[in-house]
């Protein structure tokens, strides 16, 4: 390691640690030893601490150990002739600089309890996010482990002017990569830059505005450690095991922008210690010799508009892009880009207008491969602020194209509409709504860009199951409702065929370990009354997946003879669970709470536990912040939960689950559940009072109770007796 930045590093370290002492006394002479401290919404404590010491950090008094164990890390000032290596203690002191900054962090949220949103959004005054809460680690966390988000670049500090920072996050986000920007330098923050030029920043574009100061770059590295714990399931205080994952699995590097300071090189240090290089814009020492990073440790003076490309070479990332003729940008980070209401062109859907989607095969003959028609106005012949009905009819055609297949493309066309910079895209099928803003239109974006890139990403991503494929987009109110009642006759074909589907006919369910890149040892099993915990895979999508992708994260899984028929356990099925979980697990049961619950990779839709008091079991959605019934939230929950653990009591399942015949059904299936969000019962209701009426108790769901009625089993017991809901009069369930 340069001796240059050994000695700038430890000196930062140094100057860090000593703030942190400095600012604990006073914190501890404001407040007390017992006042509470930590990030908010997060079970994992401050998470580098967590995960890397073991030790968790509730009450100011439990930040001393951590204190001591900074400066016990703290090496000897490099010396001017240095005979000793100081790799070793170059990465000490970043470590403990880690330590140090979640410390100063922490107290920061005591200081000023507004300093940062503690939102996925910056508001209208304030842009800073601070550290982000595990609702947001696991939503975001999915994106890690399916690949779109193939890694994060932590930018420190700012560039001369905005536009070179609005080409920078442009590119980082054409490659699907996540941005944490923090610091300052010469005064100007990167994250201030992109406001500057009206780029949208937050974490449903990617552009993460974590903190002014240096110190708020532990909160991605807290990220980081906070993924190893929840999708590895790593042990807190198993600091060998959190880095080596992070290496091997977070593609994720540092760009150092401006004056390197002492603290920076610091910070650089702690990086490297997980494996994540240092590109730098300025003329500094070089470390380029392999060894703790995949690759060289730091690379310098590299120019803006080759630093995105060369982060990506040394951090050795593999991003695959394709170049869609369209007029604006495309790719993954674009998806949460909002079109506000003062932005948009052109609006389609959405409650104004009608829209619809479809995705229905054809003969060979009858589909013309790339042809792509408007048939009636496009966005060139509308005045801004525009209204306008759409149908999107996407035809395919080809020998390998099945009827299944069909609902798997359609699926794609919300994402894949959504990558376009100024594009939004809500809903599916025949509630589709469409956004194109005023920026899209003006760069040349219009309607029958929309075909131009599903003909290009279809083939791209599914092009071995069809051959030929054609857009149509109809404009002209009476072909859109035309289409939109042809559609809806399929679509409840389509819905009927799952429903009529159950598991003691089904010799054949589907695995999905698409979440073993995050959750090794996690096997998640699909039947067709057992839809996928995260609720994107049903049987029939897995099915047609695994026919599109035979060597993908979807495979058969024959039953075999049952072992027991309640719980929901069969000996195929517990054999590929052994296989597939390298030993770790050797069954569960599809069906039960209480035995052998199914695991869960922390990308779950909701949790149920059981309630002991009510005799019965609570559910909850992730959506749903709040402390529930069984005196956790649900992040709380998740990190119980996840990570490929069978934990009695729990289990992680899909908000579509809830209404299958199967749901719990060992322990009595939805006459046990006694609560739930308010949220979550008037999504799922018009689904769950159907099943009510099957089992002969229409009214179900206005016998359970909610955060409206109580948060405790003790608030909630008398609500559930006066009701006479029927769980109370069910056997014991535990």
């Amino acid at each position: 390691m340069s001796k240059i930045i050994a000695s700038s590093a430890i000196k930062g370290a140094y100057d860090i640690i000593a703030r942190a002492d400095d600012k604990w006394h006073w914190a501890m002479e404001t407040w007390g030893a017992n006042e509470p401290v930590g990030f908010p919404n997060t079970a994992y404590y401050l998470p580098i601490i967590y995960g890397i010491l073991g030790i968790k950090v509730e009450k100011l008094n439990d930040m001393e150990p951590v204190l001591k164990r900074c400066k016990a890390l703290l090496p000897p000032l490099v010396e001017e002739q240095h005979h000793l290596p100081y790799l070793a203690p170059a990465l000490d002191a970043g470590m403990a600089t880690f330590f140090a900054e979640e410390i100063i962090e922490a107290i920061r949220y005591l200081e000023t309890p507004d300093f940062y949103t503690k939102t996925e959004d910056p508001t209208n005054t304030n842009i800073w996010l601070g550290a982000a809460d595990d609702t947001t680690l696991r939503k975001r966390g999915i994106e890690f482990v399916d690949g779109t988000a193939p890694g994060f670049a932590a930018i420190l500090g700012a560039v001369p002017t905005n536009n070179i920072a609005e080409n920078i996050a442009r590119e980082l986000q054409q490659k699907n990569l996540y941005v944490f920007m923090c610091g300052e330098n010469n005064g100007k923050k990167f994250a201030e830059q992109l406001v500057e030029t009206n780029t949208q920043i937050g974490w449903p574009t990617r552009l993460v505005s974590f903190g002014p100061h240096t110190s708020a770059v532990v909160f991605a590295m807290g990220f980081a450690t906070r993924a190893a714990l929840s999708f590895g399931a790593i042990e807190p205080g198993d600091y060998k095991k959190v880095l080596l994952y992070n290496k091997n699995r977070i593609f994720a590097f540092v760009i150092s922008l401006g004056n390197v300071t002492d603290e920076w090189y610091a910070n650089a240090a702690g990086a490297v210690n997980y494996g994540f290089p240092t590109i730098a814009d300025t003329r500094i020492p070089e470390i380029l010799p392999t060894g703790i990073c995949t690759y060289e440790h730091v690379v310098s003076n590299i120019p803006y508009d080759k630093i995105v490309a060369k982060a990506i070479d040394v951090r050795g990332l593999k991003v695959t892009l394709t170049k869609l003729p369209i007029p604006v940008a495309f790719g993954a980070a674009f998806e949460g880009e909002r079109v506000r209401r003062n932005d948009v062109y052109l609006e389609c859907g959405g409650g104004k207008s009608k829209m619809v989607e479809w995705v229905t095969s054809k003969s060979m003959e009858e589909v013309e491969d790339g042809k792509i028609e408007v048939i009636g106005p496009d966005i060139t012949d509308m005045p801004e602020d525009s209204t306008l009905s759409l149908a999107i009819v996407v035809e395919v055609a080809g020998r390998e194209m099945e009827e299944d297949y069909e609902p798997v493309l359609e699926r794609q066309i919300h994402h894949l509409i959504n990558y376009a910079q100024g594009v939004m895209h809500i809903g599916q099928r025949d509630i589709a709504w469409l956004r194109i803003s005023k920026s899209a239109k003006n760069k040349g974006f219009k309607i029958s860009d929309i075909g131009s890139i599903i003909h290009a990403k279809f083939h791209q991503d599914f092009g071995r199951i069809f051959d030929k494929l054609q857009v149509k987009l109809y404009t002209e109110e009476d072909k859109v409702l035309e289409t939109i009642s042809k559609a809806k006759k399929v679509y409840s074909i389509r819905d009927a065929r799952i429903e009529g589907m159950t598991d003691e006919t089904t010799d054949i369910f589907y695995s999905c370990t698409l979440c073993q890149s995050f959750a090794p040892n996690h096997v998640c099993t699909i039947s067709p009354e057992r839809t996928g915990l995260c609720g994107s895979y049903n049987w029939m999508d897995c099915k047609a997946a695994y026919e599109i992708n035979p060597t993908g994260p979807n495979q058969p899984v024959p039953k075999k003879e049952t072992i027991d028929a309640r719980l929901g356990q069969w000996k195929g099925v517990n054999d590929f669970i052994y296989k597939a979980s390298h030993g770790n697990i050797d069954h569960y049961s599809f069906y039960s709470i209480i035995q052998s619950p199914m695991t869960s990779c922390g990308c779950m839709e909701c949790i149920a536990a059981v309630l002991p008091l009510c005799n019965g079991v609570m559910t909850v959605n992730r959506e749903y912040t709040n402390i529930t019934p069984c005196g956790m939230k649900f992040t709380v929950l998740a990190s119980n939960t996840g990570g490929g653990l069978s934990i009695p009591g729990f289990v992680g399942h899909s908000k579509y689950n809830i209404t299958q015949r199967k749901f719990l059904s060992a322990e009595g299936s939805i006459k046990r559940l006694v609560w739930m969000p308010k949220s979550l019962k008037e999504e799922i209701a018009e689904r769950f009072n159907i099943r009510a009426k099957e089992i002969g108790i229409p009214d179900l769901m206005d016998r359970i109770a909610d955060e409206s009625i109580g948060t405790t089993e003790e608030e909630i017991l008398p609500f559930l007796q006066e009701k006479k809901h029927p769980a109370l009069s069910m056997e014991p369930i535990i």
